[in-house]
């Protein structure tokens, strides 16, 4: 079976997020500047989950240009990836209503974790049908940016009960760090 139905539908399911995600931004009572300002918390976690909804898009899109072939253990572990992506616009919004307070924040990096690992499955699913010596599996080869953005969301999350700026920072750095593009597929891919 080839890609493009799942190309299609994952975009089509990532777009959905970004509206679901806009749509909880609501206009303030008051036209005065001060009126933005109880927004703030609303409009920063929108903005970061924004961020996140668009390196997860943008590293999907460079991820199938590695694959040949789709089976049923890829739909699954994408279906398993957008499940998870899914949720941030609820994650999104409890965080920013309640001021990133501990538990929302706890919750929020429960879900960048949670969608950290099934991408990491997808990736492992793609390599398993490609083989490990595939374009995915040369061009990620230990992933160590993968699993320490894993690592970092599972360190936030019991830290938001205590400190939740500093989960807040570790969500923020990780986001950074896969702002920096990210090179390697688009090297192996226009190597073949």
């Amino acid at each position: 079976m080839g890609k493009v139905r799942l190309e299609a539908f994952s975009d089509g399911v990532l777009a959905i997020i970004i509206t679901i995600m806009v749509l909880e931004l609501k206009v303030p009572h008051g036209e005065k500047l001060s009126a933005l300002k109880a927004l703030l918390p609303v409009f920063l976690s929108y903005v970061l989950s924004f961020v996140y909804i668009g390196i997860y898009w943008n590293n999907h899109h460079h991820l199938l240009h590695t694959v040949n072939k789709v089976g049923g253990g890829m739909l699954w572990a994408n279906l398993h990836l957008l499940f998870w992506l899914s949720l941030f616009p609820f994650a999104t919004a409890w965080m920013g209503e309640n001021h990133f307070s501990p538990l929302p924040t706890a919750l929020y990096g429960t879900v960048l974790f949670m969608a950290a690992l099934a991408w990491l499955l997808l990736q492992r699913s793609i390599i398993v049908s490609h083989g490990e010596d595939s374009l995915l599996a040369q061009a990620i080869g230990k992933d160590l940016k993968g699993k320490l953005s894993s690592l970092f969301y599972a360190a936030a999350i019991p830290v938001a009960f205590a400190r939740p700026w500093v989960s807040q920072f570790l969500y923020v750095l990780v986001a950074f760090l896969w702002l920096i593009p990210d090179r390697r597929i688009e090297k192996v891919v226009a190597g073949r």
